[in-house]
């Protein structure tokens, strides 16, 4: 039954992600019109689960994953024996007599209690892979702030473009941890931003200013006086704009995850 439910869940998750409850149920997202509208049981304890977090990442992370999603291990979210349990019937019992056969170690030591606890981590897991209602995004502010802020004024080269105190002032109040670390790895191309642009005529003759519009066509700009000049790009003339993304394309291919974290936490503080 919950592996027939989780796998509507996740059907449902990646062909309608829009897709709202009918009307007339109760509850926000994640509430329980949603769950029984995806097909999903009772909700896994909370408690228990954040038990067996601690204990599953010690004992079976390094093998299957810190979020159970597979490493050297099997991916356990999509496992049959997660997806047929319900309250640790076969869960419990593969953890406490292990597999041998397969490399998996048992755990005899631990309590049922214990057991049961990880067998609730593992629901929570598919839980929140299936439900889109109840996905809460990871801490990803898991660096160094002062060594971020080096590598801001430093080897990354931000403050060549940016300053805390002007366009980055207060930005951590103004978008999540999550967003922050988003828009620096993957900015958006500056919408709304001035930039220049150079228009070199046949004659050699070089004209440059703000960038007001562009397309296949043309090309607009706001010159050094004010004055507004279009150009016809079909009359030969050469269009270079400024990219105002080069610097970050290039970390691209210099950033360490430590670099990320650490710049990330960084960013974080400037609220």
């Amino acid at each position: 039954m919950r592996m027939l439910c989780a796998i509507s869940a996740l059907a449902l998750a990646a062909l309608l992600p829009a897709q709202e409850p009918p009307a007339g149920g109760r509850g926000g997202r994640g509430g329980p019109a949603l769950r029984e509208f995806l097909g999903l049981g009772p909700p896994p304890d909370a408690k228990a689960a954040e038990r067996g977090a601690k204990l599953y990442s010690p004992n079976c992370g390094f093998c299957h994953g810190e979020n159970a999603n597979g490493a050297s291990g099997p991916d356990l979210v999509r496992s049959p024996v997660v997806l047929h349990d319900e309250k640790g019937e076969l869960i419990v019992p593969v953890l406490r007599d292990g597999r041998p056969d397969k490399g998996m170690p048992a755990f005899a030591a631990m309590t049922s209690a214990q057991l049961s606890d990880i067998a609730q981590f593992l629901h929570l897991r598919v839980e929140l892979t299936a439900n889109r209602g109840t996905y809460k995004t990871l801490n990803v502010v898991t660096g160094d702030p002062k060594r971020g802020e080096q590598y801001f004024n430093g080897a990354g080269g931000c403050a060549a473009c940016h300053s805390p105190t002007g366009d980055l002032a207060k930005i951590a109040a103004r978008y999540p941890p999550d967003q922050l670390q988003n828009r620096f790895l993957w900015p958006g191309g500056g919408r709304g931003a001035p930039r220049k642009v150079t228009v070199e005529l046949p004659s050699g003759e070089k004209v440059s200013g703000t960038l007001a519009r562009i397309d296949d066509f043309s090309v607009d700009l706001t010159d050094g006086s004010g004055a507004r000049r279009s150009f016809n790009r079909d009359d030969g003339v050469k269009v270079d704009v400024e990219d105002r993304l080069t610097a970050h394309r290039t970390l691209l291919d210099k950033y360490s995850d430590a670099d990320i974290h650490d710049l990330t936490a960084y960013l974080v503080t400037l609220k």
